[in-house]
């Protein structure tokens, strides 16, 4: 498997917040994305799954942003800070409203704080990167 360090390193385009930040971003996206995809599935298999609507919803929008800003951020090519900042503060959105929405469901179902944990990493991923944007 390739790594992801190694992957932006071998991109000739340079950014400002650094291959290194680059790449652990990434990695936590694709991890929120992976977690996100799987509670979604995992609340569907619930019974009270009329209850989970909601959280089922956020988890799969969450999902599609994540997986949008993490291939936008793997290319690097956008030297746009408004466009960098617009979907940075979108993909921290989607996982802040699927972390709220887990953590409620954290102690009756694994998924769910699994979910809750991988999407709390990926908004301070976002929050990180948008820090180093805006300075």
């Amino acid at each position: 498997m390739l790594q992801t360090r190694e992957l932006i390193d071998s991109v000739a385009t340079s950014s400002p917040l650094g291959h290194e930040v680059l790449a652990k971003a990434v990695d936590v996206l694709a991890e929120c994305e992976e977690a996100v995809t799987a509670c979604a599935t995992g609340m569907l298999a619930e019974k009270d799954t009329d209850d989970l609507r909601t959280a089922i919803s956020q988890d799969l929008d969450c999902a599609d942003v994540t997986a949008v800003t993490r291939r936008f951020l793997t290319r690097g090519s956008s030297h746009d800070p408004a466009l960098i900042t617009a979907q940075l503060e979108a993909c921290l959105i989607a996982c802040q409203r699927s972390h709220d929405l887990c953590a409620q469901h954290a102690q009756h179902h694994e998924h769910c704080r699994i979910c809750a944990e991988a999407t709390g990493r990926a908004a301070d991923a976002c929050r990180e990167i948008l820090a180093a944007v805006r300075s």
